[in-house]
């Protein structure tokens, strides 16, 4: 070990304990000054320093003493690189504040994702698509609006949807942010025949949007097989999702060139694809946007 770091092992040491050295030991310095530790209240002092059109802000650390009955400040520390809240803990604690961690005194119970719910329904509400849905506030288009967020980043049956919104099995904050968290399956249905009744009304706010005269329209008609006996509407024909053994429905799609929704139709399982075609442009045809 070189006398250099001799030298500095002991000013740590003995600085550690009982002295205060103000002073850097050079290499070649032939002596060591030490100062006696002054006693005192430790405080964390801001100063403020203007130049010119700035100002500089510093957080020191010092220490209080009388000396010759005057009361005299020696820093001990230049806090001014920590951030604020850290500075303020340490101002707090030299003044007898008594800080824990907040994993001592809380203990989280339950913690519900909510970053996804907030991504897709302040899109929604950014795009305005509530307000296309019905103007006015209601409990109907709360549950919609709630259906098609949970369509999005949970889909699932209509049950287990609404078990989703509930408190006591909530997987997410939806069901809290747009209160419907009493909700049950019967209320989903109830707003969906809601939402039926106001289709045209929906597909109108829609065409006027993103339709002008001579627009180019993209219309498809697809099937789905159906397994249940009490839709009028389910019967056998051309399966196109190749399940010969069940009877379907069909739907047709008319949507922009970018592909934006703007008219859906749900018709007879034996309806063929000529046949849907002209009703989802009378739709269209309805708002006036398409001549």
């Amino acid at each position: 070990m070189t006398q250099l770091a001799l030298r500095r092992c002991f000013l740590h040491d003995v600085a550690k304990n009982i002295w205060h050295f103000p002073l850097d030991v050079e290499e070649n310095a032939p002596t060591i000054a030490c100062v006696k530790r002054k006693e005192g209240a430790l405080h964390v002092a801001k100063i403020i320093r203007r130049h010119g059109d700035k100002t500089y802000r510093s957080f020191l650390l010092r220490r209080s003493y009388r000396e010759g009955g005057k009361v005299k400040h020696q820093t001990l520390g230049n806090i001014s690189h920590l951030p604020d809240h850290i500075v303020a803990v340490v101002q707090g604690a030299l003044q007898g504040k008594t800080y824990a961690l907040a994993t001592d005194l809380f203990q989280i119970v339950r913690s519900l994702p909510h970053g996804h719910v907030a991504a897709v329904l302040g899109t929604l509400r950014k795009i305005g698509l509530d307000q296309i849905i019905d103007s006015r506030p209601s409990r109907e288009r709360d549950l919609v609006v709630a259906m098609i967020v949970a369509r999005l980043i949970d889909p699932r049956s209509k049950l287990a949807t609404v078990r989703g919104f509930r408190e006591a099995t909530a997987f997410s904050t939806l069901g809290e942010c747009l209160g419907i968290q009493s909700a049950d399956e019967d209320d989903l249905y109830e707003a969906m025949d809601w939402l039926l009744d106001r289709q045209a009304r929906i597909e109108n706010k829609l065409a006027k949007r993103h339709l002008q005269e001579g627009v180019l329209l993209l219309y498809d008609v697809s099937g789905s097989y159906y397994t249940g006996t009490h839709c009028p509407l389910v019967a056998f024909g051309h399966p196109r999702d190749g399940r010969k053994d069940f009877p379907q429905i069909v739907y047709g799609l008319l949507c922009t060139k970018e592909g934006c929704p703007i008219s859906v139709h749900v018709f007879k399982g034996n309806t063929s694809d000529p046949t849907g075609a002209p009703k989802s442009r009378r739709s269209a045809n309805a708002s006036g946007s398409v001549g």
